[in-house]
C-alpha cells in the first residue's frame, strides 16, 4: 500500500470492480422488472425459445435465468473473439493509456442504459430494449478485453518480485470485497439512489452509479507513473505475435499448469453465477432474486482466502495451495447438491467454496506474472482471458438448461467431479 503507483492502480480496481458487479445486478433487476413481470407479451417468446433448447420455464425464476443467460453470453463473446488479439495491442500501446481510455469509454457507454427502457417495437417477441442491453453489454465487454491484460501486465511493473504474491492477494481480496458489496448491497444502493433523486424531482438516479465508478477508475489510473520498457517497432504481423504468446505456454510448464487451473476455476464460478438463481429459489427466505446473497458469501470466502494466502502463501508451496483449494471446491459443490434449501448451510458452503477459489486463483495468477517475460505479458494475459471465456461460455449457456433437464443436484455433482479431477492432476501427494 506504500507503493504509490500500485495504490492508485488498486483504487482504480476498486471502482472498476464495483462497476462490474453493479452492472450485473442492474441487468438482472431490469430483466425482472421490465421483461418478465410487466411484459406479458414476452412470455410467449420465452416459451418458444425454451422449447427450442428443451428448457422448462414454468417459474418466474427460470424465465429470469433464461434472459439473464443472454446477458452473460453477450459479456463472454468478446473475450472469445478478441481476448488474445486485444492482448497484442496491450503490449504495443502504453498500458496506462489503455486502462484510462477503456474505463472512460465504459463510463460513456453505460449512460445509454436508461434509454433501453423506452417503449418501442418487439423483435423475435422481445422488447427492443432487451436486445439493446445485449448490444451494450457486448460493447462494454469489448472495452474490458483491452483493460484486463493491460491491468494484469502493469502489476509486476509497479510491485517488486518479493511482494508480488501479497499484491495479488490484496487484489483478490479487493475483488471479492467488491463482489460482496456489489451483489449483496447493489440492489439497495441502486434503490436508494433512485429514491434520493426522486425527492428532488428527478428519475433514473440509479443509472448514474455505473458511469461514476468507471469514471473514478479512469481518474485514479491516470495519475500512475508507469515505467515500461520501450517497445521496439517490429515488422512482424499480428499473427506472428499471437504465435509467440502461445509459445510461452509450450515452453513454460508452470505457466501452462497455472493457466489450466484458472480456466477450470472460472468455468466453475461462471456456472455458479447461473446456478445461484436456482439455489436461491430453493430457499424460501431468499427467492430467485436473492441470488446475490449467495454470490456475496462466496466473495466473502474469497476475501478470507486471499488474506490467508497473503499470510501463509510463502510457507506453503503453490502446488499444494492449488490442490487444497480444488479439494475444498469439490466437497462444497457436492454438499450444495445434497443440502439445497437450507439457508445457513448453503451460505456456509458458498463461503468455504470462495476460500477454495482464492487458494487456486492467487498462486496461479502470481505464477503467470512471474514466469512470463515482460514483453509478452499482454499477449499471455489476453490469451488467459481468451481461454477462460471460451471455457466458461459453455457452462453459462448450458447450466440453466441442464438444471431444467436433469435437476440442480446432478449438475452440482458433475461440477464437483470436474474439480476433483483437477485436484488429482495437481498430484498433491508430491512434495513439489
Amino acid at each position: 500500500m506504500r507503493l504509490d503507483g500500485f495504490r492508485k492502480l488498486w483504487i482504480g480496481q476498486i471502482f472498476s470492480q464495483l462497476a462490474d458487479k453493479f452492472y450485473i445486478v442492474l441487468m438482472v433487476f431490469l430483466i425482472a422488472q421490465y421483461w418478465v413481470s410487466s411484459d406479458p407479451q414476452s412470455h410467449g417468446a420465452l416459451t418458444e425459445i425454451a422449447s427450442a433448447i428443451r428448457m422448462d420455464i414454468e417459474t418466474r425464476a427460470e424465465r429470469i435465468t433464461l434472459l439473464a443467460t443472454g446477458i452473460y453470453v453477450a459479456n463472454t463473446l468478446p473475450a472469445i473473439l478478441l481476448g488474445m488479439l486485444a492482448g497484442v495491442w496491450a503490449d504495443r500501446w502504453p498500458k496506462r493509456r489503455v486502462m484510462v481510455i477503456s474505463n472512460a469509454m465504459r463510463a460513456l457507454l453505460v449512460l445509454f442504459a436508461p434509454f433501453c427502457l423506452m417503449p418501442g417495437p418487439l423483435f423475435l417477441g422481445l422488447s427492443w430494449g432487451y436486445w439493446a442491453l445485449l448490444l451494450m453489454t457486448f460493447l462494454e465487454s469489448v472495452l474490458t478485453q483491452f483493460f484486463a491484460p493491460a491491468e494484469q501486465a502493469a502489476i509486476p511493473l509497479l510491485v517488486p518480485g518479493n511482494k508480488l504474491l501479497a499484491a495479488n492477494s490484496l487484489y483478490q481480496a479487493t475483488s471479492m470485497a467488491a463482489t460482496i458489496i456489489g451483489f449483496a448491497l447493489g440492489q439497495p444502493i441502486l434503490r436508494l439512489l433512485n429514491q434520493t433523486f426522486l425527492k428532488i424531482g428527478l428519475s433514473g438516479g440509479e443509472f448514474l452509479l455505473l458511469p461514476f465508478c468507471y469514471g473514478m477508475a479512469a481518474f485514479s489510473i491516470s495519475a500512475i507513473r508507469l515505467n515500461e520498457t520501450p517497445q521496439t517497432p517490429r515488422s512482424i504481423g499480428i499473427g506472428q505475435e499471437l504465435r509467440e504468446g502461445l509459445q510461452v505456454l509450450v515452453k513454460r510448464a508452470s505457466v501452462r499448469r497455472a493457466m489450466r487451473n484458472l480456466v477450470l476455476l472460472y468455468s466453475l464460478l461462471a456456472a455458479m453465477y447461473v446456478l445461484a438463481i436456482s439455489l436461491a429459489g430453493s430457499i424460501g427466505s431468499l427467492g430467485p432474486t436473492g441470488f446475490g446473497t449467495l454470490l456475496a458469501m462466496s466473495g466473502l470466502g474469497m476475501a478470507i482466502g486471499a488474506v490467508l494466502t497473503a499470510q501463509l502463501g510463502h510457507q506453503i508451496s503453490r502446488h499444494h495451495l492449488g490442490a487444497s483449494g480444488l479439494a475444498a471446491i469439490t466437497v462444497c459443490l457436492a454438499l450444495l447438491g445434497q443440502l439445497q434449501g437450507r439457508l445457513l448451510v448453503t451460505l456456509t458452503l458458498c463461503m468455504v467454496l470462495g476460500v477454495g477459489a482464492a487458494l487456486v486463483a492467487i498462486p496461479a495468477q502470481t505464477t503467470i506474472q512471474e514466469d512470463t517475460p515482460e514483453t509478452e505479458r499482454g499477449r499471455v494475459f489476453g490469451l488467459q482471458n481468451n481461454l477462460i471465456n471460451i471455457a466458461l461460455s459453455l457452462p453459462l449457456v448450458l447450466a440453466g438448461t441442464l438444471v431444467s433437464s436433469i435437476g440442480l443436484e446432478p449438475v452440482l455433482i458433475l461440477l464437483a467431479a470436474l474439480a476433483g479431477l483437477a485436484a488429482l492432476l495437481e498430484r498433491p501427494w508430491k512434495r513439489c
